[in-house]
Formats: structure tokens, C-alpha cells, sequence
């Protein structure tokens, strides 16, 4: 296949072209000069190439804004820059495209198992976002007979990984980590690896689909088993007491300070997706982040 890969820079983008480009031709597209089409995704560009897929990974990711142009800045990269990319594409319709989505469209801080018809209500301008470029990429893929497929993927693990899960393992490493109240909260999390293979056959039928490891590890878990493959065989506990206090003090500090309600609430909270819709129409079995022999009995 003749694939268009956009976000090829990113943690999820890397995973995507190595293991894309083995039996495809992949043309990365995005502002970096590394990329195969160097364009500004925020800015209107043309294509004369035509390509069988397009997977649609760039895009700004999650944070706390810190200001109204941070605000700003998630609809001009993640709409904006969506909308620059099907037009680009109206004169050579791809047969598929496959979004790069996020939990986030759901904006629940807690829940259990919840399924791709759970209510999109987010509060954050990134899950906002994310549910308005899939707004339009549905209807344009409706408009043009292209096989639309959204993937709404849940922490991602791998390599080398971005964000908070990066914090995580430097706080590990560095020994300023502490697991909550032991830790017991779960949370979905699916290996960059799974979805790569994934993408395509998922392409070929379309739909909407979560992904995720199918074990939900808790923070305990998991921060012991990134404590173990760094040689640190114990990770400190701090009791819900104590961290409901420091909260309080992140609440007055700012957003600087590492900890606040906000925080505190995600942390010790079980957020779990179901994701037995792609098990059940492509057969998704993926592998545990943790692997089996670090799964509890």
C-alpha cells in the first residue's frame, strides 16, 4: 500500500513508520525537514500525490494549558490543521483514513470498562479538540466514500515514551516517586507496538475502537515494574492523608508544584476502557504492558 503518515516525528509516529514501512511505501508528511513532504499542517498546502491511506497521527498533545494561547493553540493544530489536511486531499480521496484519537473525548476522570458509546463531554480544550477534528473527518470520509477508522487510544507505552508517563519513570529513576494510598487505582494503558499492528486491517472495515492491554495494570504495578527493570526494587507509598495536604498547597503554588486536586483526583482514580469491540471484529489480542510474568495472580 501507498500509506500518508502525518505525526511521523512523534512517540506513536516513530512506532508507526518502522513498522509500516516493512511491506508499504510510507510518505511522512509534516514541518520537520526529515519528512518526505515538508509542510506546515497549520497552514493551507496542496498534494498532487494520491495514496491508499492516509493515518492521521499529528497532532498537539495533552496538557494543563497554562494560558488562553496555550488554549488556542490545541484548535489550531488539532482542528485547524485537520481541516488543512482534507482539503489538501479532496482532489486524490485516499480508499481509507485512520484518525489518532484520545480517551480524552469522554472527559471522565473516573469509570470503569467504558465503551465507544459513552458520552463525549469533555471540559479540557484538548478533549475538545480531539471530538471536533473527529467530527469532521467523519463527515468528509462520508462525503468522499473514504473508509473512515477513529482509534481512541488510551496511555500509550513503549520506548522511550512522552508525557506523564515519561514523568513517571524520571521520578522512579530519580527516587522522587511515591504511589498514593499503595497505589490500587487502574488505568487502560496499550503498547505502541500493538497498535501498529493494528491500523491497517482495522482500516480496510472502518469504525470507531479503544485499544487497550486488556489488563488495566494499577500505578502500584506498574511503577514496581519500571522501579525493577531500573534496578530499584522498592517504590515509596505516601498516605492519602499527607497527599491530600500537599495537594492543597499545589493548589495555592501553582501549576509548578507537583502535585494539586486536580492531580490527586486522576492519580487515585480507576479510569478503564473496554475494548471488546476490536477483540470481537479483527481479533485483537495484544500484549500486557506489564508482560505476563509481571501480572499478579
Amino acid at each position: 500500500m501507498k500509506i500518508l503518515l502525518t505525526g511521523s516525528s512523534g512517540f506513536l509516529g516513530q512506532v508507526l513508520t518502522q513498522f509500516l514501512a516493512k511491506e508499504n511505501t510510507v510518505e511522512t508528511l509534516g514541518r520537520n525537514p526529515s519528512n518526505d513532504i515538508q509542510v506546515d499542517l497549520s497552514k493551507a498546502f496542496e498534494l498532487i500525490a494520491s495514496f491508499d491511506c492516509v493515518i492521521h497521527a499529528a497532532g498537539k498533545a495533552h496538557l494543563v494549558p497554562r494560558s488562553e494561547e496555550e488554549k488556542q493553540t490545541f484548535w489550531e493544530v488539532n482542528v485547524i490543521g485537520t481541516r488543512n489536511l482534507l482539503k489538501a486531499l479532496e482532489g486524490h480521496p485516499p480508499l481509507r483514513f485512520v484518525y489518532i484519537s484520545s480517551v480524552a473525548v469522554y472527559g471522565k476522570p473516573a469509570g470503569r470498562l467504558l465503551n465507544e458509546q459513552t458520552p463525549l463531554l469533555p471540559m479540557d480544550p484538548y478533549g475538545q479538540s480531539k471530538i471536533q477534528a473527529e467530527a469532521e473527518i467523519i463527515q468528509w470520509c462520508h462525503r468522499y466514500d473514504v473508509i473512515c477508522t477513529i482509534l481512541r487510544l488510551p496511555l500509550i507505552y513503549g520506548e522511550n515514551p512522552p508525557g506523564n508517563l515519561r514523568a513517571l519513570m524520571q521520578g522512579i529513576k530519580n527516587g522522587y516517586y511515591f504511589n498514593i494510598a499503595g497505589g490500587k487505582a487502574r488505568k487502560s494503558m496499550v503498547r505502541a507496538a500493538d497498535i501498529a499492528r493494528f491500523i491497517l486491517p482495522a482500516s480496510e472495515l472502518g469504525g470507531i475502537y479503544h485499544l487497550t492491554d486488556g489488563y488495566h495494570p494499577t500505578f502500584h504495578e506498574l511503577s514496581h515494574a519500571i522501579g525493577k527493570s531500573m534496578g530499584r526494587n522498592w517504590v515509596p507509598n505516601m498516605p492519602l492523608s499527607l497527599a491530600r495536604i500537599l495537594a492543597k498547597m499545589g493548589d495555592i503554588v501553582g501549576p509548578f508544584f507537583p502535585l494539586n486536586s486536580d492531580k490527586l483526583q486522576k492519580i487515585t482514580s480507576e479510569l478503564t476502557f473496554d475494548d471488546s469491540l476490536a477483540r470481537a471484529k479483527f481479533g485483537w489480542n495484544p500484549q500486557s504492558v506489564l508482560g505476563s510474568s509481571e501480572k499478579k495472580k
